[in-house]
């Protein structure tokens, strides 16, 4: 209420939501949206800003709720579907969630959002070929968007089609040259397809900017040992180890290219073999 008793404007209360979002702060954000809801319980774009800070807070089932809402008032709402899938995922509904990124492919065609967030479900599901046929129809709809690119090329990756995982890098780097993600990943597959030595300037040109990416060191101890630098490996890889101890040493135990290092006294010590 105003100092008159008027109701705060809703389209005020909008903007100081939105900017919240912006600033990464869900919580206030939410706090807002329930004020404009209380006075239009209908109002779409509130109920499903709310629905999205729901689901950024985790809190996945109110998240529903309001994704519930505004299915009831537009059957045919793509987002609500796309988002209310997104949720499903999160809590471990795989059926569920697959369910409703159909059902809002089926209400818009053109939704690349869905499209990709069934790729990356059939991703972990390890049906990565169907997985690529959804992550191409996102492309095709949205070629100027790197996301799907970027997840394609990691998927290829996994499916041990390293040169095409690498041309798909390549090609997004090109398009958007400030994209780490992309470049990043041009680096291991590159050290994927025995090119350590190209691979290690890729990494070096990320450490320039990302120095601490635990990441990024790791790869590059990898891609050390791979070509004989066992001392300078390492000297990375405890690097690695200092920063992200439990995931480190997992991976290191699991990768083929340290296994001339297994009798060495510091690896050993290091990974705790």
């Amino acid at each position: 209420m105003g100092l008159f008793g008027s109701k705060v404007n809703p389209e005020d209360l909008m903007y100081q939501a939105m900017s919240m979002m912006e600033k990464n702060l869900p919580k206030a954000a939410i706090s807002l949206f329930n004020k404009i809801l209380k006075q239009d319980s209908e109002n779409v774009s509130a109920l499903f800003n709310k629905g999205l800070a729901l689901n950024q807070r985790k809190k996945y089932l109110d998240a529903v709720t309001c994704f519930d809402k505004l299915l009831e008032i537009n059957p045919k709402d793509a987002q609500a579907f796309n988002n209310k899938g997104i949720a499903m995922a999160e809590m471990g509904n795989i059926q569920d969630a697959a369910e409703f990124y159909d059902k809002a492919i089926e209400a818009d065609p053109k939704n690349a959002a869905s499209y990709f967030n069934k790729g990356v479900l059939l991703d972990k599901l390890q049906e990565r070929e169907e997985a690529i046929e959804f992550l191409n129809k996102a492309i095709s709809i949205e070629p100027r968007k790197p996301n799907a690119m970027v997840y394609k090329g990691i998927v290829l990756g996994k499916m041990k089609k390293h040169e095409e995982a690498l041309t798909c890098f390549q090609n997004v780097c090109k398009k958007y040259p400030n994209n780490q993600d992309a470049f990043f990943q041009k680096g291991i597959q590159l050290a994927e397809l025995g090119q350590h030595k190209k691979a290690l300037n890729v990494f070096d040109e990320i450490l320039v900017k990302f120095k601490d990416n635990v990441n990024v060191i790791y790869a590059k101890s990898r891609s050390k040992a791979a070509l004989g630098m066992y001392p300078e490996s390492l000297e990375l890889l405890k690097q690695a180890v200092s920063k992200s101890p439990k995931v480190i040493r997992g991976w290191a135990k699991e990768e083929k290219i340290f296994e001339k290092l297994y009798e060495n006294d510091q690896f050993r010590k290091l990974v705790k073999l």
